[in-house]
C-alpha cells in the first residue's frame, strides 16, 4: 500500500492500524490452529502429558495447517497480482 501521499503523523498511524491487524490475524490463525489439533488430537485426559501417538498427531496436525495457510496465502497473493496487473492495463 502506497502512504506517500500522506503525512508523517498518518503514514505512522496507518503502519499501526496494520500491524495491529496483522497481529490479530496471527492470533486467530494460532488460535484456530490450536483448537483444531487439540480436538483432532487430544482424547486421553488420564495424563498429563501427551502420548507419543498424541504428539505426532499434533506434529503432523500443526505442519499441515501451517502448509495450507502458507499455499491459501501465496494463492492469494498471485491473484492479487493479477487483479493489479489487470487493472493497470487498463488504465
Amino acid at each position: 500500500m502506497d502512504f506517500s501521499n500522506f503525512n508523517a503523523a498518518e503514514q505512522a498511524h496507518m503502519t499501526k492500524v496494520i500491524e495491529k491487524r496483522q497481529m490479530q490475524d496471527f492470533l486467530k490463525l494460532y488460535a484456530t490452529l490450536v483448537e483444531k489439533c487439540f480436538n483432532s488430537c487430544c482424547n486421553d485426559f488420564t495424563s498429563k502429558a501427551l502420548s507419543s501417538k498424541e504428539d505426532q498427531c499434533i506434529s503432523n496436525c500443526a505442519e499441515k495447517f501451517i502448509k495450507h495457510s502458507e499455499r491459501v496465502g501465496a494463492r492469494f497473493a498471485e491473484i492479487n497480482a493479477e487483479i493489479m496487473n489487470a487493472s493497470q492495463n487498463k488504465s
